[in-house]
């Protein structure tokens, strides 16, 4: 879980560079194991686009996800869910 410091400057940061509501990319790094693969997509309405990209070895798994967002604020609660889940790197 991400603590308040962080979702504070997330947020700070967030609000300086888009004007909401706005088309935001999230980015995860993790080992592809199905029920992983599952947690983070499941954070995700299912009509929105997301990239898989396998690394050169097939160890680590990238996805990225574009969604429309209404706000910083849901941007760092996604965080947050996806930080939960053990083994995930947010980028």
């Amino acid at each position: 879980m991400l603590n308040d410091e962080t979702k504070d400057r997330l947020r700070q940061r967030l609000n300086d560079v888009h004007d909401w509501p706005s088309v935001y990319m999230f980015k995860f790094i993790f080992e592809p194991q199905t029920e992983r693969l599952d947690s983070v997509t499941a954070l995700f309405p299912a009509e929105v686009e997301i990239l898989r990209k396998y690394s050169a070895g097939g160890k680590y798994l990238s996805l990225t996800v574009r969604e429309v967002m209404m706000s910083a604020e849901e941007v760092v609660e996604r965080y947050n869910k996806a930080s939960e889940i053990q083994g995930v790197i947010i980028l």
